[in-house]
């Protein structure tokens, strides 16, 4: 007979990639059983704070901040402190383990499940951890020899790791909302149903200004045929910036319907799913649901994150043959256009693209981690 879990402690934060998979995973366990407690433990000021409370689960947290790579005399000031919370965080993990007395620790990602998880693990409780990018970042290498089990993304990120005894594929979850409308049903609720591809892009927030003035070139190149309708999402700071830019081109969008710009793309389940091909960064998010969805990519990872790790996100896409990547430095909105057009008007190459990426996606991740999280417990 199966131990029952009756509760769970998620640690996580830094980012909503981070944070996103404990949350799926945490309303999967109460749809099986609706008696599980669940706690958050995040860092105190971290995104996390206001991403868990708004999906209605406890939140605690710990004293923890990140190490910066610089000698200039705010970073070691800031170092300094991170120092002495990582002092103080293990007896606050401690704490919160000897009040709630879980079942099981998971930690999906971010400095701020480290101290859970390594009291977790001293402590005798099962440990897991959830590493959703291609190659382990700084918290997951330092809990590897803690944790019981690690669950990454692709069978090719096992070769990262000192214990591939260790590491379980499961995937990254992705919202069940991306899966709820075929291609066909979306373009037509989008109203993009007239035969011509889909272009959807979109930046992360680091580098997002550059980008967009890119993709500014990149639109005013498509407005001469219009070739393919084009949804782009430009960020709260960069949409004012992409609207002025074009007006400088002497585009006027409202005589281009085919092009959208959006400050923001809210619906985007259904922009994704619509998509015959998707611009943007590779952010680890991103990256799973390409890869559930099976849509071809133009990836321009960006350069501004800690140890590349989006590089190396999107060269596993590349070498399966279901994206393009183009490094920033040798990008330009011709570039990313010519690029575009060379994959959207050769239907033979697109569909190659297309069944490569849907071989590397796992559309039941949430179910394989639970799986494996119920596996530690008994």
């Amino acid at each position: 007979m199966e131990k029952r879990i009756k509760r769970v402690i998620f640690t996580c934060g830094g980012t909503a990639g981070h944070v996103n998979p404990a949350i799926a995973l945490a309303q999967l366990m109460h749809e099986k059983d609706p008696d599980t407690e669940f706690l958050f433990v995040g860092a105190e000021r971290g995104l996390e704070k206001d991403l868990i409370p708004k999906a209605g689960y406890a939140f605690r947290t710990v004293h923890i901040s990140s190490f910066h790579r610089s000698l200039r005399p705010r970073e070691i000031r800031h170092n300094a402190i991170s120092v002495c919370n990582l002092m103080r965080a293990p007896r606050e993990a401690r704490g919160i383990l000897r009040e709630f007395q879980p079942d099981v620790v998971v930690g999906t990602g971010g400095y701020a499940s480290f101290p859970m998880v390594k009291a977790a693990a001293k402590a005798g409780i099962p440990t897991a951890v959830h590493e959703s990018n291609m190659v382990p970042g700084l918290t997951t290498e330092m809990l590897e020899p803690f944790a019981d089990r690690i669950m990454v993304g692709f069978e090719s990120c096992r070769k990262h790791y000192r214990h591939p005894d260790k590491v379980i594929v499961t995937g990254t979850p992705v919202r069940g909302d991306f899966f709820a409308l075929t291609r066909a049903e979306a373009k037509r609720r989008l109203g993009v149903d007239d035969g011509r591809p889909l272009v959807v892009s979109f930046w992360g927030s680091l580098g997002a200004s550059g980008m967009n003035r890119q993709m500014a070139d990149f639109l005013a190149l498509e407005t001469a045929k219009e070739p393919f309708h084009h949804i782009h999402g430009a960020g709260g700071s960069g949409y004012p910036a992409i609207c002025r830019l074009l007006r400088e081109k002497g585009v006027d969008l409202e005589k281009h319907p085919a092009l959208q710009v959006r400050e923001y793309i809210y619906d985007m389940a259904v922009v994704m799913r619509a998509a015959d091909l998707v611009i943007c960064r590779a952010g680890a998010s991103t990256i799973s649901e390409l890869t559930a969805l099976g849509v071809p990519a133009l990836i321009v990872p960006s350069p501004y994150v800690t140890n590349n790790h989006q590089e190396k996100n999107a060269r596993v896409l590349e070498e399966a043959g279901g994206a393009v990547v183009l490094p920033e430095k040798d990008c330009s909105g011709q570039a990313l256009f010519q690029a575009a057009c060379g994959i959207l008007r050769d239907g033979a190459r697109r569909a190659d693209m297309e069944k490569a990426m849907a071989s590397l996606g796992i559309r039941d991740a949430t179910e394989r981690i639970y799986q494996t999280v119920l596996e530690i417990c008994q």
